[in-house]
């Protein structure tokens, strides 16, 4: 474990009950910590899978990937999964220090066993941080809106607050030009017609999305849009089938970019996904929509023709889909959750 994989919540001032040990605190770390667990299940996560269990110790909450939930056709390597665990994980973290909680997060504590990911281990009270309130409120209305983007494209400012929140995580934005959104497009079409012809893939697919979800993983149908969205970028289909051509009003008014790291494991993916979710929370708050793209980094070849397009200065983790919100459209549904019994143990 690196330096780097060490990160604290909360600023460095110690208030003065800065140790949770009476009785009273060690129960207030416990609720803050379920707590904490429970805002993480909001999480987007791929395929809305939810690949995610927490197990809770005295003042320390484990997150394990939860290997039932990943599918092998879309995912075999568990980059995606792993993303998608990193965004609960900041999650949490936003809930902790809204709450005035101080944490430290070790990030892969075991060499031995990959599968946990993170530690997060209360130790006193701190400040509550302004801004992760603020994120704690947007976590329940944040929604993933595949619908086409229209109206005025995002403005410079709310562009510079996302890609900064990023930074912030340790992961980097590419904003594409327009000569590499075409580069882009020919990628996602070239992934899209890949992974139609694969069974396993089409396997997957048919698991995870459709039909009526009331509580638990999967996509139902109300959050899938009745037409796959025109545009020169396709997306999922999510088996609706339409023609892809293009549409110059979303063209014109989407803006996409490239979330992309220094390196290709895991720990890598689970930082890009803490970056993804202080991104999008920051996004939500700008009424900035996000459109996650997977299928260009699930392909290698389309992987590749990404790293291309970055100019080989980092590995690509996934491509963003970025619009402004319609303040008179109150969006899709939010897709279903898992129960907290289903996702936070106690020992």
């Amino acid at each position: 474990m690196t330096e780097n994989d060490v990160t604290d919540i909360g600023r460095m001032s110690i208030m003065s009950n800065d140790a949770p040990t009476r009785p009273s605190d060690a129960r207030a770390v416990a609720h803050a910590l379920v707590e904490a667990a429970m805002t993480a299940g909001y999480a987007p996560s791929i395929h809305n899978t939810q690949p995610w269990r927490w197990r809770l110790t005295g003042n320390t909450l484990d997150l394990y990937l939860e290997r039932s939930r990943i599918r092998d056709g879309t995912d075999p390597a568990t980059r995606l999964a792993t993303l998608s665990c990193g965004v609960a994980v900041h999650h949490a973290r936003v809930s902790l220090a809204a709450h005035g909680w101080h944490a430290t997060v070790i990030r892969m504590p075991e060499e031995a066993d990959p599968d946990h990911l993170v530690r997060l281990h209360v130790d006193r009270r701190s400040p509550i941080e302004l801004p992760a309130v603020l994120h704690l409120r947007t976590v329940p209305w944040r929604r993933t809106d595949r619908h086409p983007v229209t109206g005025t494209p995002v403005g410079p400012p709310d562009l510079a607050a996302i890609t900064a929140a990023v930074t912030a995580e340790g992961t980097w934005l590419h904003t594409l030009s327009a000569d590499q959104v075409f580069e882009l497009a020919g990628a996602a079409d070239h992934a899209r017609r890949a992974e139609a012809g694969e069974p396993a893939w089409r396997a997957d697919l048919a698991y995870w999305t459709g039909g009526d979800r009331p509580a638990g993983p999967g996509i139902p149908d109300p959050a899938i849009p009745a037409r796959a969205t025109r545009s020169t970028v396709p997306g999922r289909d999510l088996g609706h089938h339409d023609d892809l051509t293009g549409s110059a009003e979303h063209d014109t008014a989407a803006i996409f970019a490239v979330l992309h790291g220094p390196a290709d494991e895991p720990g890598d993916w689970l930082r890009a996904g803490e970056a993804l979710s202080a991104a999008w929370l920051t996004a939500a708050e700008h009424g900035v929509s996000v459109l996650p793209h997977s299928a260009p980094v699930e392909v290698l070849t389309t992987h590749q023709a990404l790293r291309v397009i970055l100019r080989s200065t980092g590995y690509p983790y996934l491509v963003l889909r970025l619009g402004a919100i319609d303040p008179a459209d109150p969006g899709p549904p939010h897709a279903p959750r898992l129960p907290a019994d289903q996702i936070i143990e106690r020992s």
